[in-house]
């Protein structure tokens, strides 16, 4: 007997499986999950890249089948998935994952479109959401991860998540295995995404980047459910992605399918910032909180990371992924929120000016052998006066291996920022509808809240 592909194997696997087999932990995760993604995207069309990418998608005009965030438009499901899947990386607060990355801003953007669009259940929508990070994450894990990515082939990973989104969104649409094949095959034009984006300004092609992948993966789908036909196994050819893959990547692909959800390695943000920024500024500001350090007091802020989380945050022209600028913002204002990390005006604060020189970030070979893809930090803060205080933050807050997240600390996250853009009653409405998704019988109840 002829043993399965791996395309296969995976293919099967979303074809097969439902919502009545996932854990109730993995049910609750993915609900958070949603929330904080859909909000975030709201959010994020206040800022530069979500509001011009509204602005393009709406002007394109077609059928009215799902919700730009945030906005009063409707349009053909790719393009709200293009929209909202920007919108939704726009701000840095979206959510990342243990294997890096973030396929929330491309798999829930996607899927919430096209569900949008095929009236979907609540509980259809929590399954595709978890099967899509299922794909995506492990692609990413079988390829070295989103850092060795980045340096040896200059691929930026959250392109990759198109995978999971189009596998995701094919659920929805209910294809069978060879049509999932057909869609993940499909997806693959819009895999490639250049690295280049992390050296840009105003932290737009960054934000592009998860909408071109969350447009890629609902198109996908889409074709595919139109009788479109890509590779039959795209995940086994040496010219796919796994083509890249290190030994012994391929079989991370596959290696506990059902058994070992990926949304339960989801981070949650708390800081409007890149994630390698999270440990650190909570060092800071633990050391600040406990020894109530004034601004003149500070002589030196010595910031350790990896040298892959060093390299990607320190010193960049964009400020929301620059840890020198967010940790001088957040050392001056004592938190570091969505207004501090997007404020040309905090930034140009002369308290902020005057700190941000003596902040810096090294590598640490020992934080390499202990975190090799972690998001832990050490910082330390010396005074004039000669006293040194030392913290180290393994796992920030809202990590995956520090608990993750609940809906009370999630709903804190939001409930000052969303009920100025939708209103408070709305707001009510949609985080009741997100803890009780698995009730709902068509999306579109949820999207209609969220219409400005």
């Amino acid at each position: 007997m002829t043993a399965k592909t791996l395309t296969r194997v995976l293919a099967d696997y979303v074809a097969g499986s439902s919502y009545e087999k996932l854990p109730a932990n993995v049910v609750e995760r993915t609900k958070l999950i949603i929330l904080d993604e859909i909000a975030c995207a709201i959010l994020g069309r206040e800022l530069i890249a979500g509001e011009l990418i509204g602005r393009y998608v709406a002007a394109q005009g077609g059928n009215a089948e799902a919700t730009i965030l945030g906005a009063r438009h409707r349009v053909p499901a790719a393009m709200a998935a293009l929209a909202n899947g920007t919108a939704g990386h726009a701000d840095e607060f979206d959510g990342a994952h243990v294997t890096d990355g973030h396929p929330g801003a491309v798999i829930v953007h996607a899927t919430l479109a096209v569900g949008e669009a095929r009236r979907t259940t609540g509980r259809e929508f929590i399954h595709a959401v978890s099967v899509g990070y299922d794909v995506g994450t492990r692609l990413v894990a079988s390829l070295g991860g989103a850092f060795a990515l980045r340096k040896a082939h200059h691929v930026h990973s959250d392109h990759l998540h198109s995978f999971g989104a189009a596998m995701a969104c094919g659920r929805l649409l209910r294809l069978d295995s060879d049509g999932l094949r057909h869609a993940a095959a499909l997806a693959g034009g819009h895999a490639g995404g250049l690295a280049v984006v992390f050296e840009e300004r105003r932290h737009m092609s960054k934000a592009l980047s998860t909408g071109q992948a969350a447009f890629g993966g609902a198109t996908a789908a889409l074709l595919a459910a139109s009788g479109f036909e890509g590779h039959d196994d795209v995940f086994d050819s040496g010219h796919g992605p796994l083509g890249w893959a290190p030994a012994g990547g391929p079989e991370v692909l596959t290696k506990g399918l059902g058994t070992d959800h990926a949304v339960m390695g989801a981070n949650f943000k708390f800081y409007s910032a890149g994630y390698p920024i999270h440990a650190p500024v909570e060092a800071a500001l633990t050391i600040n909180g406990r020894e109530k350090l004034g601004l003149d007091d500070i002589a030196s802020v010595t910031i350790r990371l990896t040298t892959h989380t060093a390299d990607t945050v320190s010193n960049r022209d964009m400020p929301s992924i620059c840890v020198e600028d967010m940790m001088s913002v957040a050392i001056v204002h004592g938190k570091l929120g969505f207004e501090e990390a997007h404020s040309a005006a905090a930034l140009a604060r002369p308290e902020v000016k005057a700190i941000r020189p003596k902040i810096r970030a090294v590598a640490d070979p020992e934080m390499d052998r202990t975190q090799p893809n972690g998001r832990g930090a050490k910082v330390e803060i010396e005074t004039v006066d000669g006293r040194s205080f030392l913290i180290g933050v393994d796992h920030p807050r809202g990590h995956a291996l520090r608990g993750g997240v609940d809906w009370q600390s999630l709903r804190g996250k939001w409930d000052e920022l969303l009920p100025r853009l939708i209103g408070a009653s709305n707001f009510e409405a949609f985080t009741d509808i997100c803890q009780n998704l698995e009730r709902l019988d068509d999306l579109a109840e949820l999207t209609h809240l969220l219409r400005t």
